[in-house]
């Protein structure tokens, strides 16, 4: 396999670890993740399908302290507090019942991507977390394993164990929960010879009003129009392995935009509406229109939240950039490629 593809831990690097560190970067969904059939297991109700980026990458290092009777989390050098280090604890503590080693954990993680603002840092974060603590609690997963791990954690997590493009299965409903849980993992997507590349415009860093879980949860539950768009993205998720496979980057775009902005309907349906985009969203989408009228292939994507995501031609990046800088002077641009899955740091990361 491709390096970006193999398995991130292996045995001799894992030898009598009780520490290590890991490198993850978040991925943009392009057939996007929105709603749980189980929130314990973190189990999707549809595939989705996305691109590990080559910024904005989390490393993180867990070291076992057999003398604490606590975890210890630093975020960005502060203590992790509430929810946030509730679901780093609870990840510890799946993986030290995997491991059967009761140890406790001091964990140290470096974010460069923001926080809770629908940029995918969970993925990357869960993924590192993933790498790292499966590393010092000596467990020796495979890249498989490793996704449903990471899964656990944050469900898009499991997509940026891989490089490049990956699909989540959302695995089987039926039967045990059992037989679902090992049923949904993300595995690398071939593709035809593609280079792409996505501008992604930070319109706000902030944290989001409406965590990303309270509202797939309410969409689900509340909004008409989930249903009919989670049956649409199962049609778009086959289009989009089509397109990928004849390198067909138009079609991909084409897919990728109507998938996000029919996810944000069923969100605005919803009782009451969960709304992320902001006046700065629709005027970088107007010049995504825009670009396509004056002949560059530029399509956008959007996650919860009001950042929009270009995926274009890597050739055309600097100028999409530009124009989307243009669109909104307030915010950052960055241009990222496809990037490569977590890893282990060599030497404990230290």
């Amino acid at each position: 396999m491709p390096e970006q593809h193999t398995a991130p831990v292996r045995a001799q690097e894992r030898a009598g670890a009780a520490r290590a560190g890991a490198v993850a970067h978040p991925n943009i969904a392009l057939i996007k993740y929105w709603g749980k059939s189980d929130e314990r297991l973190v189990l999707p109700r549809t595939d989705s399908l996305s691109m590990t980026l080559d910024i904005f990458p989390t490393t993180t290092h867990v070291r076992l302290d057999a003398e604490a009777g606590h975890d210890t989390v630093t975020l960005n050098g502060a203590p992790a507090t509430g929810e946030a280090r509730r679901r780093i604890v609870a990840f510890l503590d799946l993986v030290r019942d995997m491991a059967k080693r009761p140890q406790r954990a001091v964990v140290d993680t470096e974010n460069t991507v923001p926080t809770g603002a629908g940029l995918a840092s969970s993925a990357s974060g869960f993924a590192a977390l993933a790498v790292a603590a499966a590393a010092a609690y000596g467990l020796d997963p495979d890249a498989t394993a490793l996704s449903r791990l990471a899964r656990r954690g944050s469900g898009s997590a499991s997509r940026s164990i891989f490089g490049g493009f990956a699909l989540w299965h959302a695995g089987r409903h039926t039967g045990t929960a059992a037989d679902a849980d090992l049923s949904s993992y993300a595995e690398p997507v071939p593709t035809a010879e593609l280079d792409p590349a996505l501008v992604i415009a930070v319109l706000n860093a902030g944290p989001k009003a409406v965590s990303s879980r309270t509202a797939m949860r309410r969409t689900v539950d509340t909004s008409p129009l989930y249903e009919s768009w989670a049956a649409s993205s199962r049609d778009d998720l086959a289009g989009m392995r089509v397109a990928l496979a004849h390198g067909d980057l138009e079609a991909v775009g084409e897919i990728a935009e109507r998938n996000a902005l029919g996810m944000h309907a069923t969100m605005l349906a919803a009782r009451p509406a969960v709304r992320y985009m902001s006046p700065a969203t629709l005027t970088v989408l107007d010049s995504v229109l825009q670009l396509r009228r004056d002949g560059i292939p530029a399509y956008a994507t959007m996650d919860a939240g009001p950042n929009v995501k270009v995926l274009c031609r890597r050739a055309d990046a600097d100028r999409v950039a530009g124009v989307v800088r243009g669109a909104a002077p307030g915010g950052s641009v960055h241009i990222a490629g496809p990037g490569r899955g977590a890893r282990l740091l060599p030497g404990g990361g230290r």
